[in-house]
């Protein structure tokens, strides 16, 4: 009896021996098994140096495009008329749509000048009314120059050229009030463009840190030093008057002007 127990117990003992190193094998392959797995995943999955980021690039507008291409222009008028660049250019995007309107393509007409005793080539365009005559320019510079000579060379524009050179609002707001343009807002329209293209910098630019002297010495008397390109002509269209005027008022005999010489203007 006793040996028949030892004998089952040593069965036993053998089978439970037996069975142990499998189950830990098992076990230890399935670990392996769920670390690789593990690993693997964590291997796929892109690190944060590895990452890469999207850089949204603005791309130039028309306006930015129209800018570059004629601001220095426009700061050429400003220096031979004394019209600020910046109202110029901003005339110049808005009656032109920044140079992709109708009348800037096909008649290189950036400011919408109608034709108003024109001798050269027209164009004819809805505007106020249907069809009406628009002047055409060779080239698009010569529709700034024509500009500067338009608002120099009349009379309801003078008040203009009393405002300090690089106070834009004054000049958006005179030109609606002299009758250049019939839109209401017309002034707050050049403001906001020259604002939010920093277009005042061109005026900027051309002024430097000389701006042009010009003081009021009497309700009718303007004293103003002399720049580059003036003339006493240019002066007396500018300030609405005459050469003989300007030459009494200050004893001149010829018409010579020299650079910073200080001179009276009747006004």
């Amino acid at each position: 009896m006793n040996l028949r127990i030892k004998h089952i117990a040593l069965i036993l003992l053998v089978f439970v021996l037996g069975c142990g190193p499998k189950k830990g094998i098992i076990t230890k392959e399935k670990d392996q098994k769920k670390e690789t797995e593990t690993e693997k995943v964590i291997k796929t999955e892109p690190s944060d140096d590895k990452v890469e980021k999207e850089v949204t690039v603005k791309a130039p507008s028309s306006t930015d495009n129209y800018i570059v291409l004629y601001a220095e222009i426009a700061k050429q008028q400003m220096r031979s008329s004394k019209i600020p660049a910046s109202i110029t250019l901003a005339q110049g995007i808005l009656e032109s749509g920044s140079g992709k309107g109708r009348l800037a393509v096909e008649a290189n007409n950036h400011f919408g000048i109608k034709c108003h005793g024109w001798k050269g080539a027209k164009i004819y365009h809805d505007d106020d009314r249907s069809q009406e005559c628009f002047r055409k320019y060779k080239k698009a510079e010569l529709s700034y120059k024509d500009h500067s000579e338009f608002l120099t060379g009349r009379r309801r524009y003078a008040d203009l050229f009393k405002l300090k050179p690089n106070d834009y609002k004054g000049w958006a707001r005179g030109l609606k009030k002299a009758g250049y343009a019939t839109d209401r807002k017309y002034p707050q329209k050049l403001i906001s463009l020259i604002e939010r293209y920093e277009l005042y910098k061109y005026d900027e630019e051309v002024l430097g840190n000389n701006e042009v002297a010009i003081v009021r010495v009497n309700s009718g008397v303007i004293r103003y030093i002399i720049e580059k390109g003036d003339t006493l002509y240019s002066l007396a269209k500018r300030y609405n008057t005459t050469v003989e005027a300007i030459k009494e008022l200050n004893n001149l005999n010829s018409n010579d002007l020299a650079l910073g010489q200080e001179i009276m203007i009747p006004n």
